[in-house]
């Protein structure tokens, strides 16, 4: 199946993506309130097992090849794969979410620059689903019967994907990664430590740089899909015990036209507003050009990753700090699927490390060769076509 892999300009495509029937276990933000809406109740998404056990995780020192995160892994169990077991070449399928923003167009150019380091896979069959569900399930039903040997999915949302995932279950071995399902039936789930630690990786730097009382604003994508409902129920956790000021906690469709008129109604509604959360950095600029617009010093603010942000906390020395959900990520599958059809075991979860920037190693992830909407934490520096195939220059 033919996809369009062209970088966007913006990841305004996010919107394409299904709440899922989620949006009313999100908070709301009330625009008439004046002294803040505060963060409203916990997202039905909020397990405290799962909270506590990723907390946990970012002091953990992961296994695996040092120069090699995407083999990396944190505290792994490992399961047995024997009966999966079979002679090559292999038809390798992966039902894709979508690539409608540039974390997934980085990501998928990493995964095609895996397969190609094997020749033992003959055939990779891409169904991508244009971030809709609906597409997605009936994408994984068209897979089953191409005869793939394994099968990735990186779920468009995570309630509407499971049974179409558990009926894959009883056919191939599956592998699921980046966002989760409702089952454990595949053969591992493969992602970073995951949405609680970035929320709280954000939370936390706020909480110790804006001023006591100040007012921090939530600004989240779209509602349903698990990474993103668990950094904002980290961060919550986080706001609610420190006493901070959430001013209004609002969706911006990872539009930075959006971004940047919510963040500026916000800076007129209170005079200021003292610091940026946010559930996924994409957008992150356009929130710091609102306080450039309005005249006023940027507050502390988490970003991600992205190159845009990354130089201009650089150039405009931000006191900032960027949790990532690294791009190295789109990688592990494939070596994941290859390692189960030739019967070895994994790691079932596949917890990845998930570094964070700071102000101390903000310089070694600067790439000024690379395009702003690059992610840093792609992994892919020494992959073929690398960074041509990226959008960057030699």
């Amino acid at each position: 199946m033919k996809i369009s892999t062209a970088f966007a300009a913006t990841i305004a495509a996010v919107t394409l993506l299904t709440a899922a029937g989620c949006s009313s276990d999100i908070p709301q933000t009330n625009p008439s309130a004046s002294k803040g809406a505060g963060t409203g109740e916990q997202s039905k998404f909020f397990v405290q097992a799962d909270y506590d056990r990723e907390i946990a995780l970012r002091k953990v020192t992961p296994t695996g090849p040092s120069d090699k995160p995407w083999e990396q892994a944190l505290d792994p169990k490992l399961v047995d794969t024997a009966k999966y077991k079979k002679a090559g070449p292999y038809h390798l399928c992966f039902s894709n979410a979508g690539v409608g923003n540039p974390w997934r167009q980085v990501g998928f150019k990493n995964m095609q620059a895996e397969v190609a380091l094997h020749p033992e896979i003959k055939t990779f069959t891409v169904a991508d689903a244009e971030s809709k569900d609906d597409k997605q399930i009936s994408d994984i039903t068209d897979l089953l019967g191409k005869g793939c040997d394994a099968l990735i999915v990186s779920p468009n949302t995570t309630a509407t994907l499971t049974p179409a995932v558990e009926q894959a279950c009883a056919k191939v071995p599956v592998i699921v990664f980046d966002r989760g399902v409702n089952t454990q039936c595949a053969v591992t789930f493969i992602n970073p430590i995951g949405g609680y630690a970035f929320g709280a990786d954000g939370a936390e730097f706020l909480t110790q740089k804006m001023k006591s009382g100040g007012k921090v604003l939530a600004l989240r994508i779209l509602p349903g899909v698990d990474v993103l409902e668990t950094r904002w129920a980290a961060a919550k956790v986080i706001f609610d015990k420190s006493g901070v000021d959430v001013a209004g906690v609002e969706f911006t469709d990872g539009d930075p036209a959006k971004t940047k008129s919510i963040v500026t109604n916000y800076i007129q509604r209170f005079g200021n507003i003292d610091a940026i959360w946010m559930d996924a950095g994409a957008t992150a600029v356009a929130a710091a050009e609102a306080f450039e617009d309005a005249g006023k010093p940027i507050p502390p603010i988490n970003g991600e990753d992205q190159q845009d942000f990354l130089k201009m906390w650089q150039d405009k020395k931000l006191t900032a700090i960027a949790p990532t959900y690294p791009t190295f990520q789109w990688r592990t599958p494939v070596i994941a699927a290859l390692r189960i059809l030739g019967g070895q075991q994994v790691a079932s979860p596949w917890k990845l490390p998930q570094p964070t920037i700071t102000d101390a190693n903000l310089s070694q992830y600067v790439q000024p060769n690379m395009p702003p909407l690059h992610y840093a934490m792609c992994g892919c520096t020494m992959l073929p076509g690398y960074p041509a195939n990226w959008g960057g220059k030699s």
